[in-house]
């Protein structure tokens, strides 16, 4: 019977099914004691194999695993980073309370990744790493960037918390950098509620982290309660990591609906004025999030894009501010006008949660096409 009640669509929610249940609901009864951690080294192993990485280690977040990882490099008070404009503070955020500085570089056009010429061009005595965001999918020019950090003798770090899924010629997002850190917030592909993810291939920056990880215990440390550095409690909890167990014996139907919902977005959003995820030759897109770049001088006005779709029971998300607009964290490499600005104001992130119907697609298209055509 129809109530008339106005349907929603949310900008993303995740799959769940009985197998993440059954896997939490036994952790919860049996992983305690000397199974306390089962669940999280079956994840860890899981992971780390998908990605082609030798080691790997189950975080509260990949803020907390970007932060143990920039600690374990020796980033410090007057040191420098350098990083896209475009971002979520997350990928900021332990840069800062490391006590260096974030300097922003701009995003290229077609990719809305980090521009490769300007980090190289932004580079100083006080960098101490470049940090490759995988922006909602997107991937960056690995290629060059590790060779401006192999010439430079600066580690690239990967941010890849929106790109499980995505493959750069053949390696994985997130396997290609010194470490690689990804999220598994409830918005994300794949999903522990929250949590993240630590990947490296160096087993001494595996080691660091491992015990920055638990309290600054070593593994191997025979003493009880006996801290050998002053760490922090980055750990991933077991029921956590056996929603994640299940979610990664389904990654391929996961990554499958996503890529079919952007290319339901991309053939209903054809020939209008826009800039969708793209997918370079040799390469894979996750498409964790379809996203819509408006042209500028297409007259389209987000803000009541994003006014009509709130009416119509639809929740997208706006573009990611400049980090340089916030005033507070960091500065800007240059004194140019960066298309992150443009970006942010022309850009606009569409519903793509699992379970999205064919008439949930049209909807949000044809909202967007009627915004651009008023």
């Amino acid at each position: 019977m129809d109530t008339g009640e106005l349907r929603k669509i949310p900008y993303t929610k995740p799959s769940i099914t009985a197998l993440e249940v059954e896997y939490a609901t036994d952790a919860a009864a049996n992983g305690w004691g000397e199974h306390c951690y089962d669940y999280i080294v079956r994840f860890e192993e899981a992971f780390k194999a998908h990605l082609g990485v030798k080691y790997a280690i189950a975080t509260s977040s990949c803020t907390g695993a970007l932060h143990m990882g920039m600690h374990a490099l020796g980033i410090g008070p007057g040191d420098e980073v350098i990083l896209a404009d475009t971002n979520w503070i997350a990928t900021a955020a332990p840069i800062v309370h490391l006590g260096a500085t974030p300097v922003f570089v701009d995003i290229l056009p077609d990719s809305w990744c980090l521009d490769p010429a300007q980090v190289e061009a932004a580079i100083t005595p006080k960098t101490k790493a470049i940090v490759a965001v995988h922006l909602y999918g997107n991937l960056c020019e690995m290629e060059a960037l590790l060779a401006i950090g192999e010439r430079h003798g600066i580690p690239v770090i990967e941010d890849a918390a929106e790109a499980v899924g995505s493959v750069y010629h053949g390696k994985r997002a997130g396997s290609m950098g010194r470490f690689g850190a990804f999220s598994f917030h409830g918005t994300k592909t794949i999903t522990t509620g929250e949590g993240g993810m630590f990947v490296t291939d160096d087993p001494d920056l595996y080691e660091q982290v491992l015990t920055l990880s638990n309290h600054g215990r070593a593994r191997g440390q025979c003493k009880q309660f006996w801290p050998d550095i002053v760490g922090f409690k980055y750990k991933m909890s077991n029921i956590q990591a056996a929603i994640g167990c299940a979610q990664m014996q389904r990654l391929d139907c996961l990554l499958s609906e996503k890529r079919e919902i952007f290319e339901s977005y991309a053939r209903q959003l054809a020939g209008l004025p826009v800039t969708l995820n793209p997918e370079p030759l040799d390469c894979v897109n996750g498409y964790w999030m379809p996203t819509v770049v408006v042209a500028e001088d297409s007259g389209f006005d987000r803000d009541k894009l994003l006014q009509m779709m709130g009416c119509e029971g639809v929740d997208a998300r706006v573009f990611f501010w400049p980090m340089s607009a916030l005033g507070f964290v960091g500065r800007k490499a240059f004194d140019i006008p960066y298309y992150s600005a443009i970006a942010s104001r022309y850009g606009v992130n569409l519903p793509s949660s699992f379970g999205l119907s064919p008439d949930d697609i049209a909807k949000v298209s044809g909202l967007i096409r009627k915004s651009i055509s008023e």
